[in-house]
């Protein structure tokens, strides 16, 4: 079997000083794209207020559907700008994960296609999501530079 903890060596090796620089920025970059998408989706429900979204999240079957908005605004406004800066990572990239699941499930009877209003979207920020809550903030974030992680 092949030593699966070997580094695999560069098709181009000129490139190593290029990645070695980059490496550290790889997380950041990854809790950015994820926190400023989550805040861009939480974003309309600060502007028009929650009050505007009752009524779909009620006919999507959320009950209370105030109470669903608020939690949805919370962890995609106030979560989505926590992950971009690193701050309590783990616990609003978790949260956020759980809510892509739950809107993965309201989506199943579409299929996978996003396109048809399917799952595949949710699925796949969830997963992304989980993936940042085991890792947490790392070493460009606020997390790190407080000295606390959950």
């Amino acid at each position: 079997m092949a030593d699966t903890h070997a580094k695999p060596k560069l098709l181009f090796p000129g490139l190593q000083s290029f990645y070695d620089r980059a490496f550290p920025l790889a997380w950041p970059i990854i809790r950015f794209a994820v926190g400023f998408n989550l805040m861009m989706h939480g974003w309309p429900k600060v502007m028009r207020g929650p009050g505007a979204f009752e009524k779909a999240f009620g006919d999507m079957g959320f009950h209370p559907a105030i109470a669903w908005v608020w939690g949805g605004l919370a962890i995609e406004f106030v979560g989505g700008i926590c992950i971009i800066v690193g701050l309590f990572t783990r616990f609003w990239a978790a949260a956020a994960a759980i809510e892509m699941a739950i809107i993965s499930y309201a989506y199943l009877h579409n299929g996978f296609a996003w396109l048809n209003r399917g799952y595949e979207y949710t699925l796949m920020w969830g997963l992304v999501l989980l993936a940042v809550a085991l890792r947490g903030g790392g070493p460009y974030s606020l997390d790190r530079k407080i000295g606390k992680e959950l």
